[in-house]
C-alpha cells in the first residue's frame, strides 16, 4: 500500500465532506491515452474493483489511487525516423533542415508513432490523514509527485498543500547523527547510506549492509559529503530509508506486516489501511521533531517548492 513516501501539509480550512469529495473525483476518472496523447492520468478504485468507490474512508483516513497511463516512445526511435526525414529533404532538395524545422519534423514523427506505441500504467496510492493535515503520496518521484499533486489539488475543490519544511534539512541532520554514532529518541540508524559531495566533483560513496559508526564514514563528513539517503528504524516497528528531500524509501512495517489479497479470502484493505495509517501517522510527526520541528508554510506547494526548499538546504549546508 506504500512502499515510499511523499508528504504534504493541507493548509486552511478543508473538510469536505466524502460524498463531496467522491462526486469530485468521478469527473476525473481514468480514461485510457488517446490515439495521439502520450500520457493520461485519472482516479480509479483504490480496492481494485471495478466500479466501486475512488475514496475509501477508513476511520478519519481516506485512500484513493492515482493512475497514470504513458506511451513508451524511446528517444533513440525518435531520433531514427527523424534522421531518416532529414536525409529524404537533403537528397530530394539537396539542403539540410533548419532548426524550426527540424522540430517540426520531430513532432510530426511523434504524433505517427504514438498510435503504434506500447503503453504502461502505474499507481500511486494517495492517503489523506484529514485528522493531522496531512497528505501522503506513494512515491519518492520528483515529477510523480507533482503529476499526483497536481491532480489532487485539480480534483478537490479548496484542496491546498505544500510540502513539508523542517528548521533543518534532513541532510545536515543526517550528518550529526552520523558523526554522533546516535540516532533521535524512538530512531535507530541502520546499515545503509548514500554520501555525496557537493562540489562539482559530485563524488559518492555507498554503504550497505555496512556498520556506519566508523572513522571512515566520519571523515568522509568532514570532508564534505553530506548523507542523501540513510536507512533508519522507528521503534522497531517500521523501516525506511530517509532521503535529504524528506522522501521515505522502501517503507516496511516490521511489527505488524501487511497482508496480500489471497484468491477467495478476505479482503484486506481495511486492515492493511489502519496499519499504514495508524504507524505512519506516529512517525511522522517524530520524524518532523527530529527535523528541528516544522516551518511556517510558504504557500508554494509541488515542483516549485522543491526548488525553493532545495536552495536552502543548499544555502544551509555550505554554511555549515
Amino acid at each position: 500500500m506504500f512502499k515510499n513516501l511523499s508528504v504534504y501539509r493541507i493548509q486552511g480550512d478543508w473538510h469536505p465532506a466524502i460524498a463531496e469529495a467522491e462526486a469530485s473525483l468521478q469527473k476525473f476518472r481514468f480514461a485510457e491515452c488517446g490515439a495521439t496523447q502520450a500520457i493520461s492520468a485519472g482516479w480509479v478504485e483504490p480496492r481494485g474493483e471495478k466500479h466501486g468507490p475512488l475514496v475509501e474512508a477508513v476511520g478519519d483516513q481516506w485512500m484513493l489511487t492515482l493512475c497514470i497511463q504513458t506511451k513508451l516512445l524511446p528517444a533513440g526511435v525518435i531520433k531514427q525516423h527523424v534522421d531518416a526525414r532529414i536525409e529524404q529533404i537533403k537528397q530530394r532538395e539537396a539542403r539540410r533542415p533548419g532548426k524550426k524545422e527540424v522540430r517540426e519534423i520531430k513532432e510530426a514523427v511523434i504524433l505517427e508513432l504514438l498510435p503504434k506505441a506500447f503503453s504502461k500504467k502505474e499507481h500511486i496510492s494517495v492517503w489523506i490523514d484529514r485528522k493531522n493535515k496531512l497528505v501522503a503520496i506513494d512515491t519518492a518521484s520528483q515529477s510523480k509527485c507533482d503529476t499526483a499533486t497536481s491532480a489532487l489539488v485539480k480534483t478537490l475543490d479548496g484542496l491546498a498543500i505544500g510540502l513539508i519544511q523542517t528548521q533543518m534539512s534532513p541532510g545536515t541532520c543526517m550528518s550529526q547523527w552520523l558523526m554522533d554514532g546516535e540516532a533521535p529518541d524512538g530512531f535507530g540508524v541502520e546499515r545503509e547510506c548514500e554520501l555525496k559531495s557537493s562540489d562539482e566533483s559530485r563524488s559518492a560513496v555507498k554503504y550497505s549492509r555496512h556498520v556506519l559508526d566508523i572513522d571512515e564514514v566520519k571523515q568522509h563528513l568532514t570532508h564534505g559529503k553530506t548523507p542523501t539517503q540513510l536507512a533508519m528504524t522507528w521503534t522497531d516497528r517500521v523501516s525506511f530509508t530517509l532521503t535529504d528531500a524528506m522522501a521515505l524509501k522502501k517503507v516496511t512495517f516490521l511489527e505488524t506486516p501487511l497482508m496480500k489479497k489471497k484468491a477467495g479470502g478476505d479482503d484486506p484493505f481495511d486492515a492493511n489501511a489502519a496499519i499504514v495509517t495508524g504507524e505512519l501517522s506516529q512517525l511522522i510527526p517524530q520524524l518532523i521533531e527530529a527535523l528541528g520541528g516544522e516551518l511556517e508554510f510558504t504557500g508554494e506547494s509541488g515542483e516549485g517548492a522543491r526548488e525553493a526548499k532545495s536552495e536552502e538546504r543548499e544555502q544551509e549546508t555550505a554554511e555549515a
